[in-house]
């Protein structure tokens, strides 16, 4: 993990290089994508049962593709009772966080006869992606999930790829406590394409929301557009921002808590004090051997890993806001001072007893966020993501006959004749 200062004359450049880790797709994983989305697009299950095969050694059918009932008793029925528990606080927490993000439907009308509003309803039919296998997150279908019923969501349905044909049954229980309506066991590219196109035992949906790895993404950007997509989820990363006062071990605790995640995965820490950010590194490098993850929070800390010294901490949070971090960290003595500073973040964590994995499960507010500096113009996933809004209008003949002429005016300095006309034709 470098130790790093803000006067150096490679800051800029290195903090650039951080940041951009994930902007570029390989050109050849865009192909193999691109060919995939295709042949499922047009072969329906055919391709998709066969990519399935290919990628992960499980060959499925029509029949065999979906979980079964009897499959998420046989599931929840192995699980420890107080794991369920677990799962089931979780849940309950984030649906009582989601149910304040409802909207409602409004008109407002006016003297002049005009009335103006929009409808809010949900979508009808919405798919989940769960990353699976030997990775499997329980976590991630419960924020996918229930703010999707909460909006009120027709169908949801869950598509995540198997471990030689089985689910981990904590996703499966997860699924029944978030009110999932159907899973199939097929992931990667191939079940972003059947959710966007459909096929034969897939039904096409509205929208797919949730994270996966870089042929998920991928495949999800190419899709767009055929159906809707809630962000396209790069490498996990934490800032955490300090005066000086925290535990260097608590701090350094953090930052490994996203740096196993991934080998891409970014963990930084901004302070004005040099002293303190020396033994947060040296605290790091003693606590990643007693990991599981290992190799994977060894290779994020070395390659994207940094303790930053800034000239003060307004230095530090203009850079925290430049650099728009998934994960952000306030471990000072006064967090609730600095929070009306912070303008970008997927989330913020206040003080030395919210560390970034109360968020991941236990919290309430959405875990999957926006990353690689998306905060800077997108939001957390919320019952918002699963609603749309139609606008009404309605005009009186007398409002009408007030706006028309400058309405039809303006069509006119448009050049849009047909616009105008419609306008006139109903003037007396």
């Amino acid at each position: 993990m470098r130790l790093i200062s803000t006067v150096e004359s490679t800051f800029n450049a290195e903090l650039k290089r951080i940041q951009n880790r994930d902007m570029f797709v390989d050109e050849a994983i865009t192909q193999i994508v691109r060919e995939i989305v295709e042949n499922v697009a047009t072969g329906g299950d055919r391709a998709l049962f066969g990519y399935t095969e290919k990628f992960d050694g499980v060959l499925l059918d029509s029949q065999t593709v979906k979980v079964t009932e009897g499959d998420i008793e046989e599931a929840i029925r192995s699980i420890d009772d107080a794991d369920l528990e677990i799962l089931k606080l979780a849940a309950q927490r984030i649906e009582a966080f989601h149910k304040k993000q409802t909207m409602i439907s409004w008109i407002d009308s006016d003297e002049e006869g005009i009335e103006l509003g929009q409808i809010i309803r949900p979508l009808n039919r919405v798919g989940i992606y769960a990353p699976g296998g030997r990775a499997s997150y329980p976590s991630t279908v419960l924020m996918a999930a229930i703010p999707a019923g909460v909006a009120g969501v027709s169908e949801i349905i869950l598509v995540t790829p198997s471990d030689k044909g089985t689910l981990n049954p904590l996703v499966l229980a997860a699924a029944r406590l978030a009110g999932i309506d159907t899973i199939f066991k097929v992931g990667g590219a191939q079940a972003v394409a059947a959710l966007a196109y459909g096929t034969e035992s897939i039904p096409r949906v509205d929208k797919i929301v949730g994270p996966g790895n870089v042929y998920v993404a991928a495949a999800k950007k190419m899709v767009y557009g055929q159906v809707g997509i809630d962000m396209i989820a790069g490498p996990s990363e934490i800032v955490v921002i300090s005066d000086g006062t925290a535990s260097p071990v608590i701090v350094a605790a953090d930052l490994l808590s996203q740096a196993e995640h991934d080998e891409m995965a970014c963990a930084l820490l901004l302070t004005p004090v040099r002293s303190f950010a020396e033994r947060v590194v040296s605290e790091v490098i003693s606590q990643i051997p007693a990991l599981e993850r290992e190799s994977i929070a060894s290779k994020a800390i070395t390659e994207y890993g940094a303790a930053i010294v800034t000239r003060d901490m307004e230095e530090a949070i203009d850079i925290a806001n430049i650099f728009s971090p998934e994960h952000l960290e306030l471990m000072v003595e006064n967090p609730r001072e600095l929070l009306d500073r912070i303008k970008n973040a997927g989330a913020v964590f206040l003080g030395y007893s919210s560390p970034e994995a109360v968020g991941d499960y236990m919290a309430g507010p959405n875990h999957i966020l926006p990353t690689g500096g998306t905060a800077r113009f997108s939001s957390p996933l919320g019952v918002y993501d699963f609603m749309k809004r139609t606008s009404v209008i309605s005009f009186s003949e007398k409002s009408l006959m007030r706006y028309g002429h400058k309405i039809a005016r303006f069509a006119a300095l448009e050049g849009l004749d047909a616009h105008r006309k419609s306008i006139t034709v109903r003037f007396p």
